[in-house]
């Protein structure tokens, strides 16, 4: 019994694993055809059921799914097809124009959807098989740029059918199919303002079997052209039956016709001696490499600007300490009169430095007593004894002598003139005999 158990759990496991794996790796086939829009959406519910059961309670139907793209063994996808997302909780879309070069060439697409709240992922491969069309290319192409639309909103069925039925209605033709859709985004547009339900805008490419109608080539009369250039809307008969749903910018509509357009053919140019031959496949290194000897250039780097450095420095060391002249060097390089006349002057220096500094001459007249010519007091002078002889001024200021007459500066004469010189001399301490003499003289 209960090896009967275990072997129905085992079977039950393999059963899972299986089916699991089945899911995992199940491929998709689609079919576009060439000069044909292809658009394929990844849709949320197809993968949600290929996700195990999260244990926790949650709403799996709210869960943030994000898909990633790549063509199988590349890191990204085909040059001509597209991939957008706006949102983790919207549809993925898959979007292009496969040509001709890609008909009868399976192309196949790895997605990979994961689950941002359990952190699971599915994965499932697509494989596109481009069919070959009679109708590609359709000669006469007009491209459209819708201004209140986005990628994403363009790209659904109802809209991008709506689009077509208001071409055809103008254009009147017997065959017309969509050829490509850009972003505007694509083409060097800005990333709108989150105001006012701005879009970014789309340029849809539709190709018809009849040339253009006459209201698609009002675009090209001199009037609108001239308005276009001026950035004002032109005016068209056939715009009111686009201006119900899609915004068209008509100075940027683009009509071409095929069957008038110049085929440029490109030569490849020859190589150059700048460009290497082909040698086949890259070949990497063997898992065995060599081991190397990094002493020898160890010692190279670091050795050699030692050496280098030692030598200047020895150099710089000789020069500053051997080669220097000394005073007697340079004593019996100077003639004998400089070295005389540089000694004397020094000695001269000298001479007038000690002599300045020990004075022994006589005092000036500010520098001794004042007396008042009317009192007769005296007053002691400004300076002491003991200042030093070098630094005492000459003429003496007396501005805060008390009592202090001012004496007039013409020469008394007569009687005044005796005694006034009499009583300085007599200040003086000088004998009356010299005294009566000396006033007598003056």
């Amino acid at each position: 019994m209960t090896s009967t158990m275990s072997a129905a759990v085992v079977v039950l496991w393999l059963v899972t694993v299986l089916t699991i794996l089945s899911r995992s790796h199940a491929d998709r086939n689609v079919y576009p055809s060439a000069g044909v829009l292809f658009v394929h959406v990844l849709e949320r519910e197809y993968f949600k059921g290929e996700f195990p059961l999260y244990p926790k309670s949650g709403d799996a139907a709210s869960d943030p799914i994000t898909f990633n793209t790549n063509l199988m063994g590349f890191p990204d996808r085909p040059g001509w097809l597209r991939y957008i997302q706006r949102t983790p909780h919207s549809d993925g879309v898959l979007y292009g124009s496969p040509t001709a070069e890609h008909v009868a060439k399976a192309t196949v697409i790895e997605i990979t959807a994961y689950n941002r709240r359990t952190f699971e992922t599915a994965r499932h491969n697509l494989v596109i098989n481009v069919m070959a069309t009679e109708e590609f290319p359709l000669p006469y192409q007009a491209e459209f740029y819708i201004k209140n639309m986005n990628v994403e909103e363009m790209l659904a069925s109802e809209v991008l059918g709506d689009f077509l039925g208001a071409v055809k209605n103008v254009w009147q033709p017997e065959r017309l199919n969509a050829i490509n859709i850009t972003s505007a985004l694509d083409r060097g547009g800005r990333v709108p303002l989150p105001i006012n339900n701005l879009k970014e805008g789309v340029y849809v490419m539709v190709g018809a079997d009849v040339p253009f109608s006459s209201c698609l080539r009002e675009v090209e009369s001199p009037h609108n052209q001239l308005r276009c250039s001026q950035e004002m809307e032109p005016v068209i008969s056939c715009d009111k039956k686009f201006r119900a749903q899609f915004h068209i910018d008509w100075c940027k509509i683009s009509l071409v016709d095929i069957n008038k357009v110049v085929p440029v053919y490109i030569t490849r140019p020859e190589a150059g001696p700048g460009i290497l031959a082909e040698f086949g496949d890259y070949k990497p290194p063997s898992e065995y490499l060599k081991s190397r000897d990094y002493f020898t250039d160890f010692m190279v780097t670091l050795a050699v600007p030692a050496v280098v450095a030692l030598a200047l420095l020895f150099i710089l060391g000789y020069s500053m300490c051997c080669r220097r002249e000394g005073v007697q060097k340079r004593n019996m390089q100077t003639s004998a009169i400089q070295l005389v006349h540089h000694s004397s002057i020094q000695k001269s220096t000298k001479e007038m430095r000690s002599m300045a500094k020990n004075r022994e001459i006589s005092w000036p007249l500010s520098t001794l007593p004042v007396f008042n010519p009317v009192s007769g007091e005296v007053v002691p002078p400004i300076h002491p004894d003991n200042y030093e002889t070098t630094s005492m001024p000459l003429m003496q200021t007396q501005t805060n002598l008390h009592n202090q007459i001012t004496i007039p500066q013409q020469q008394p004469s007569g009687d005044n003139y005796v005694m006034s010189t009499f009583r300085r001399l007599e200040v003086n301490g000088i004998p009356e005999e010299r005294k009566v003499a000396e006033a007598l003289n003056l």
